[in-house]
């Protein structure tokens, strides 16, 4: 691998499989805190990024250049400086906190009861808004079958809801400029 892509990367070599065997049903932290501008809720982690310890990790996830051609961050950030977006206003969670290969393997009780416990957390740490990334574990999730991309109708408490695309790299209905311009709406 070459010195470029493990710095990328926080310096970290690619897991490997035993380590992201080992991942698997196991917990990623919250990067959070009160009172930010925007979270950022993917719908669970992935192996990868749990084996790596930081989220959004996997080669080909497009979160970090997404941000940064968003101007919601100043620089392209690398995963393992996930804590760094604390000191910007932004933060990252999950719907379901449970890692898995694929977020295919997620039941959709385990949704439903994920976006409970997300909108609990939201009325204790009271973010300006919440992105949910990804339109089809939204629906599920938030019981809301004919949902569709953009602020959503309901808050949590005082919080805006927004749904935005995946931003994983096996979406591709969206491209990066698309991606970036959809972000930076959430600073309007």
């Amino acid at each position: 691998m070459s010195e470029s892509k493990k710095r990328a990367r926080g310096g970290a070599s690619r897991p490997t499989p035993e380590q992201l065997l080992a991942a698997r049903d196991q917990l990623l932290p919250d990067v959070l805190a009160p009172g930010l501008r925007v979270w950022f809720v993917g719908i669970n982690p992935g192996a990868y990024s749990t084996a790596c310890g930081h989220h959004f990790a996997r080669p080909g996830n497009r979160f970090w250049p997404t941000l940064a051609l968003s101007g919601l961050t100043p620089r392209l950030f690398a995963p393992h400086e996930d804590r760094a977006l604390l000191e910007l206003g932004l933060g990252i969670t999950n719907v379901v906190a449970r890692t898995t290969a694929r977020a295919a393997e997620l039941e959709p009780e385990e949704l439903v009861e994920g976006a409970r416990i997300l909108e609990s957390k939201v009325r204790e740490l009271a973010p300006l808004k919440v992105a949910i990334l990804g339109v089809t574990a939204y629906r599920v999730a938030f019981e809301r079958p004919k949902a569709k991309l953009g602020p959503q109708p309901e808050r949590f408490g005082d919080t805006d809801v927004v749904v935005l695309p995946n931003p994983s790299g096996l979406n591709a209905h969206h491209q990066l400029p698309a991606l970036a311009s959809l972000f930076r709406d959430l600073l309007c």
